[in-house]
């Protein structure tokens, strides 16, 4: 029901993949992200530019991520309504406006301004973006699909951000704004080559809605796991600080390219032997590898805890991604997704937050074991919610 060529060959043993819709698809993604992590380092260094100080850096930050979960699930709601094609190419179109509008900015208060617009942009294409990709992957290979779909936004990760800070040391601001508009111009003429799939709606299917209940476990399993990942990407350089370790970034080097690889593995795995045998580890070494960061005393140790956040992280993500659209109408994925990056912003924004707290008055080890304990709480939801959905 729902979608237009929706897995006319679902029961095939081996349902094709890489289709053209799909690569250009994860092309797309990948430009995106690239546009999007160019302005990761050098928006901080921009805030001190205009005059901010360190607690508008936060803000920056915090006001694009509430501005991405707030327009999700009005998005979501508007996809399974009025389709995927011009949700997602407006969502692109608002992106690429509001990076070429920060060149302009005047003051911190306009930044601010035009870093809200561009968390609009953000949420509506990476929303729309998800849901097209489930709609477009053999349902029996949307696990594996996911993972390589991933590999776009990692892609851009390990090279992106050292792009950008080379354009504003070697030339200005202004060229790495530009440069980040014209990637995500790109990325919207690629996007508009996809064939995306027509909804067809049925009396039988459910009326479009802002959540999708079918997405609330794997939802809030995701928003635990990223509790870690916010104290992570947010106070691992201060931390390398206070342990006299130099050079801090290989840790996101090696957990990058360690994403990279097991993502596909893991996705291949969970679609042949069900989510439980890749989930389930994936829980329990993101909590190992909090304890151990807590540890940590050299650049071994942090690299170490890098490579198995990343097996850790790797595993769980495109897992958690299939299994929220897995037995969702075609006309609520758009629902299902939005709740997913909805709880994905969340945990990291949530964990930032409350993991500097207790940072502030505890120390980074209390820190990361307090991170262990999110992560743990997410691991005995899942195993209570399987022992709940097997006896009913």
């Amino acid at each position: 029901m729902g979608l237009v060529k929706e897995a006319a060959g679902a029961t095939e043993e081996k349902a094709p993949l890489w289709t053209r819709d799909f690569i250009f698809l994860a092309l797309s993604n990948l430009i995106l992200f690239a546009g999007f992590q160019m302005l990761m380092p050098t928006l901080p260094k921009y805030v001190g530019f205009l005059g901010g100080a360190e607690s508008v850096v936060g803000l920056t930050t915090g006001i694009f991520t509430i501005s991405a979960v707030l327009v999700r699930p009005w998005v979501g709601l508007e996809l399974d309504r009025r389709g995927r094609r011009g949700i997602y190419l407006i969502g692109l179109a608002v992106f690429v406006i509001s990076v070429l509008l920060y060149s302009l900015a005047p003051s911190i208060l306009a930044l601010l301004i035009f870093r809200l617009l561009h968390g609009f942009g953000w949420g509506a294409s990476t929303t729309s973006a998800g849901t097209i990709v489930a709609d477009i992957l053999p349902p029996q290979r949307r696990a594996e699909g996911m993972g390589y779909y991933g590999l776009s936004a990692n892609l851009a990760m390990a090279v992106a951000p050292t792009l950008g800070l080379y354009l504003a040391d070697t030339f200005n601001f202004r060229v790495v704004f530009f440069a980040s508009a014209a990637l995500a111009l790109l990325a919207t003429f690629t996007a508009s080559r996809i064939h995306i799939p027509s909804l067809v709606k049925h009396q039988e299917e459910l009326r479009p809605a802002l959540f999708e209940p079918r997405a609330f476990r794997p939802s809030l399993v995701a928003f635990f796991m990223t509790l870690t990942y916010g104290g992570v990407v947010t106070f691992l350089p201060g931390y390398a600080d206070s342990l006299g370790i130099a050079h801090a970034g290989l840790f996101f080097s090696v957990y990058a390219v360690t994403l990279m690889v097991i993502r596909p593995v893991a996705g291949i795995v969970a679609d042949r032997r069900g989510p439980d045998i890749v989930l389930i580890p994936g829980l329990i070494l993101i909590t190992v590898t909090m304890v151990l960061m807590s540890a940590s005393k050299n650049m071994a140790m942090l690299l170490a805890v890098a490579f198995l956040y990343g097996l850790a992280f790797g595993s769980a993500h495109p897992t958690l991604q299939a299994m929220t659209v897995d037995g969702v109408a075609p006309n609520r994925r758009g629902a299902a997704n939005s709740t997913f990056f909805s709880a994905f912003d969340l945990g990291i924004g949530v964990g930032a937050s409350v993991l500097g707290v207790i940072s502030q008055f505890a120390g980074y080890r209390m820190m990361y074991l307090a991170a262990a304990g999110f992560s743990l709480a997410g691991l005995l939801f899942y195993l209570l919610s399987n022992r709940r959905s097997r006896s009913t």
